[in-house]
Parts: structure tokens; sequence; C-alpha cells
């Protein structure tokens, strides 16, 4: 919750509200849970190293219709997402995570495209990416109407 403005801004929505509590929080973990054990979709929280403090989130879910021609004819492809609490960005956690996640998807996971997308309101991100060598590949709306980016390399499937 101490980053509570920074997540709506982030996800273009009112979460978490203001009187966000645990138990929505539990039901949130346990959406994710499902969808893990069900491999559509892998959410991880990024720990501080003593394992008591939630510093981010990581999401990984499959491409959505308008980003399939990015990825050509990859066999694993995925989007990502990510954020870090706000207190953190000081330390730069958000481009140390992206490096680390970009090494964890090319040495642990088979994906052979990996997209980020992004709310437009994300200039921190989205410099964070073209820092890291990603391109611009999709300006695109969602289903809900939220406007969004999508960065990646030149993705060639396997």
């Amino acid at each position: 919750m101490s980053s509570a403005a920074m997540l709506r801004r982030w996800s273009q929505s009112d979460w978490p509200a203001d009187d966000f509590t645990l138990a929505q929080n539990l039901a949130d973990l346990q959406r994710h849970e499902r969808e893990h054990i069900e491999r559509k979709a892998f959410t991880f929280t990024v720990l501080n190293p003593q394992g008591t403090q939630c510093l981010g989130c990581v999401y990984i879910v499959p491409l959505r219709p308008e980003e399939l021609p990015l990825c050509n004819d990859a066999t694993f492809p995925a989007d990502v997402g990510f954020w870090v609490r706000a207190s953190e960005l000081a330390s730069a956690l958000d481009q140390h995570l992206l490096a680390t996640m970009r090494d964890w998807f090319q040495s642990e996971w088979a994906f052979d495209c990996v997209l980020f997308t992004i709310s437009q309101q994300e200039a921190r991100q989205a410099a964070l990416f073209e820092a890291a060598g990603l391109e611009l590949r999709l300006v695109c709306t969602l289903w809900d109407g939220r406007p969004c980016w999508v960065f990646g390399q030149t993705c060639t499937g396997g």
C-alpha cells in the first residue's frame, strides 16, 4: 500500500483501493496461484534478501492477439509486466530486476520471444527498456480501453 498511487498509474486502474484489505490481497494471491497451477500465467513476488518484504512483482502472461505478429513463429512467446515499490526506484531495483529477468528468461525458461507491455503513463519504464536495448514495437489499446506500449527485441521463432 506504500506504493498505491504508483500501482494505480502502472495498472491504469483503481487497484489497489485505499481500503484494500488483507482478505482482498489473499484472494488476489489465490487467483494468481490458480493461474500458476493451471499454467495460464505466472506471477512472482520480488522479496528482499531476508524474504520479509515485498519489493515488487513480475507477471508472465500469454501474448494478446495484437502482439502475435511481433513474435513471428515463436513457439514459446511471453508478455511480461513488472513493478517495484516506489521506495526502491532510487536504488534502481527496476533496472536490476529487468536485467535479471532477461537473463533468467534466457537461461531457465523456453521463451523464444519476450515482450514487455506497459502503460503509456510509464515514462520511467519506457526509458528503462530503451536503455536496455529494447525497442517500442507496438502502440495499442487493450480491450478495456487502457493505452499501452509494447517493447521487445526482434523475435524469431524456434
